[in-house]
């Protein structure tokens, strides 16, 4: 149970007098209401899991040797030292790992995600990328594990190449 108020009606103003004006309703008593929390997610079964592992390292693999280079020397940006995918619930993330030579640097390195798949069962997924804002937006949804990752794989939108060579979203 969540504690929460109901709304504020206008208050209605009582008046005995002429110019005596008293408010009716100042501000409405708390009350417990019953607030039931979210459906419990959907499990990935151990089929899928090993199925979008096998591709997503595939392709990970494939990128590394474009993204991954060493830096020259002196570089004080952020540049990108592995490139790796993880589960969390029912999401599996690509994600950057980022290096920050710089002398002014908060961390020695980050971590930045910048493609999601959520699994919504039946074998189906809904794919979403990081915006510059750090938020997820949602592109395309109940794609099989084959189409999520062609399209990842060729679209740029998902996996911008210009993102991941300048350092990325907002670290998590």
């Amino acid at each position: 149970m969540r504690f929460s108020r109901p709304k504020r009606e206008k208050s209605k103003i009582l008046s005995s007098r002429e110019g005596d004006t008293v408010p009716k309703n100042k501000r409405p008593a708390k009350i417990w209401v019953y607030s039931p929390r979210l459906a419990p997610g959907t499990k990935v079964p151990v089929e899928v899991k090993g199925e979008v592992n096998k591709r997503a390292q595939a392709l990970v693999e494939e990128w590394k040797p474009s993204f991954i280079e060493k830096p020259p020397k002196g570089y004080q940006f952020n540049y990108i030292v592995d490139l790796y995918t993880k589960w969390r619930g029912k999401y599996f993330y690509f994600c950057a790992a980022y290096a920050c030579p710089g002398p002014r640097a908060l961390s020695p390195s980050f971590e930045s995600y910048f493609t999601r798949m959520q699994y919504i069962g039946n074998n189906r997924f809904n794919l979403a990328y990081m915006r510059h804002t750090g938020k997820w937006w949602e592109t395309q949804r109940f794609l099989t594990v084959a189409e999520c990752f062609e399209t990842i794989r060729d679209n740029s939108l998902i996996h911008n190449s210009d993102n991941l060579e300048c350092g990325g979203t907002t670290p998590l």
